[in-house]
């Protein structure tokens, strides 16, 4: 199965968490990392008190069911000691799945594809990087056009270290 997962960090060292969360995602069973976007600098989302994030997404393929990829990226998350402090707030590592192929997933842990996808620009431009023509199965648009109308105005620039 295609599969993309946006990454975030607004704590610590931002690169490395990144870094290490992807790291990480290429050594689970039955998965490998196809593409990997750039590095973003984006201003925080909801929550404005707090650091810059650095945001990027993955493209994978792999075995795993949703549900599984789920709780590996969740064991990742707190593999890399992220804390729990609520939704938009600061934190060492986040990985969300953004899509899992074409597949619409709701449960109570589970929501894909990714809530508000397109209201984000620091999800929109990584995942333009890595597949601009992948369309939405929701709203059956591609990234491209997604991006084109979003009316996020938050800052997204290319991290140079």
């Amino acid at each position: 199965m295609k599969v993309f997962l946006g990454l975030g960090s607004n704590l610590g060292n931002r690169v490395e968490y990144i870094e290490r969360a992807i790291e990480e995602i290429g050594s689970l069973k039955d998965t490998k990392i196809i593409k990997k976007a750039s590095l973003y600098e984006t201003e925080p989302w909801g929550f404005k008190e707090q650091p810059d994030f650095i945001n990027s997404a993955v493209e994978i393929e792999t075995m795993l069911s949703a549900e599984e990829l789920f709780n590996e990226v969740k064991s990742i998350e707190q593999k890399l000691k992220r804390k729990s402090k609520g939704k938009w707030q600061e934190r060492e590592i986040d990985i969300d799945i953004l899509f899992y192929g074409n597949e619409i997933i709701k449960s109570e842990r589970i929501n894909i594809p990714h809530k508000e996808i397109e209201k984000r620009k620091f999800v929109l431009i990584p995942m333009y990087e890595l597949a601009p023509d992948f369309v939405h199965p929701v709203f059956n648009e591609t990234i491209t056009e997604l991006l084109s109308k979003s009316g996020d105005a938050l800052v997204v620039k290319k991290y140079e270290n």
